[in-house]
């Protein structure tokens, strides 16, 4: 898996998977607290399978870990259903965004057409197709970011090829070129961006995120019953809950630092 394609794109669900691991690890002793704390931290910094995949390599369900993206993909494409069922065809519900000092969305449940054309202009825009439906097997996103920014949200299993000219701007490439499932719609990001940028990420829905979340309570439910509420659970519990607390430290202190660097940014355009 990781070794034939290391530089897919990881996604949320993967970094959790994987998590998942570091804290078994912890719980039966395997791994330290401070060798727990580092691997976590990586495990969220992660971007590809290539750099999730040696975070647990020398753990006994490293084997699990590592066959991570066949599993996520296959699970991702039977939550969004039979991609039959959602090219549809028709002239699409929404054809065209323009953000000039604002912004737009479309996300939720919409029908992208064959070609979406959309502007930002000291603006932003998005356009989640995470939810959407197809007009058609392939669909072009035209993005025309000028001093402005479009992020464009894809599904799993959508096959993407990115095309746009950026001149003191540019388009994200990182999910350009990644394999898509059978019978999957292709998404084609194409336009031109002066400074500014057009963002291309693959994300899960909130509902299969909630889904995953609801699958790991269940599991460390079964194991607290299971395991008849020895000091053992109690210790694994522990340990769970010390975790999870620490990935919401990481994840407030990221939130804080970013509100800092956008304070220090607006501070300095005043100040000129």
């Amino acid at each position: 898996m990781t070794d034939d394609a290391p530089e897919l794109r990881a996604s949320d669900a993967d970094r959790e998977r994987v998590a998942e691991v570091l804290r078994d690890a912890l719980a039966e002793g395997r791994l330290d607290m401070a060798e727990f704390d580092e691997r976590l931290d990586a495990t969220y910094k992660a971007r590809t399978y290539g750099e999730l995949a040696p975070i647990t390599r020398d753990l006994p369900a490293a084997g699990r870990a590592q066959t991570l993206p066949s599993t996520s993909l296959s699970k991702e494409a039977a939550a969004s259903g039979d991609w039959s069922g959602r090219i549809v065809g028709g002239e699409g519900s929404s054809r065209w965004g323009v953000a000039i000092m604002s912004g737009f969305q479309r996300k939720g449940r919409w029908t992208a057409p064959r070609r979406f054309n959309c502007f930002a202009f000291w603006g932003g825009g998005e356009i989640d197709l995470r939810e959407a439906d197809f007009a058609d097997r392939e669909v072009v996103v035209n993005c025309v970011a000028i001093m402005g920014g479009i992020n464009v949200v894809v599904p799993p299993g959508v096959d993407v090829e990115v095309r746009g000219i950026g001149v003191m701007g540019g388009f994200d490439q990182r999910e350009d070129g990644a394999p898509g499932d059978p019978g999957a719609p292709r998404v084609v990001v194409t336009g031109f961006a002066f400074w500014g940028g057009v963002g291309v990420e693959r994300k899960v829905t909130r509902a299969e995120r909630r889904r995953l979340k609801e699958e790991r309570r269940a599991a460390r439910r079964e194991l607290r019953e299971t395991s008849g509420g020895s000091s053992r659970s109690s210790s694994r519990e522990e340990i769970e809950e010390i975790a999870e607390s620490h990935h919401r430290m990481l994840e407030n202190h990221r939130d804080f630092a970013h509100g800092l660097h956008e304070q220090r940014r607006r501070e300095r355009r005043e100040d000129g």
